[in-house]
């Protein structure tokens, strides 16, 4: 089960953004990775064409493997690792494993 949701705010804790943190935008499950806002940017070379008139370098953001980022907890401030729990009206929410607090309300 991948436990990232979109607009989750994130930590990358590894590769070349390392530190950064984000909202994801995507989530790829078959893939399990993630596009986090301004993030992982890459430059890709485009030719023009029918629907793009003019060509050239487009900078956009690459996915991420789930395992380099962390979720981010508003109330620790850092990022943490979350755990699931069903509630009494049997629905499963996720929660900060430090602090308790709810990812969702």
């Amino acid at each position: 089960m991948l436990q990232l949701k979109k607009d989750d705010k994130v930590m990358v804790i590894g590769g070349k953004d390392k530190g950064k943190s984000g909202k994801i935008k995507r989530v790829i499950h078959a893939k399990e990775r993630v596009v986090v806002e301004k993030l992982n940017l890459v430059k890709k070379h485009t030719k023009p064409g029918m629907d793009q008139t003019q060509g050239g370098i487009i900078e956009k953001e690459a996915s991420i493997h789930r395992s380099n980022v962390m979720l981010f907890c508003d109330k620790c401030d850092k990022p943490v690792r979350c755990g699931v729990r069903k509630m009494g009206d049997n629905r499963t929410v996720r929660y900060c494993k430090q602090c308790e607090e709810l990812f969702d309300k």
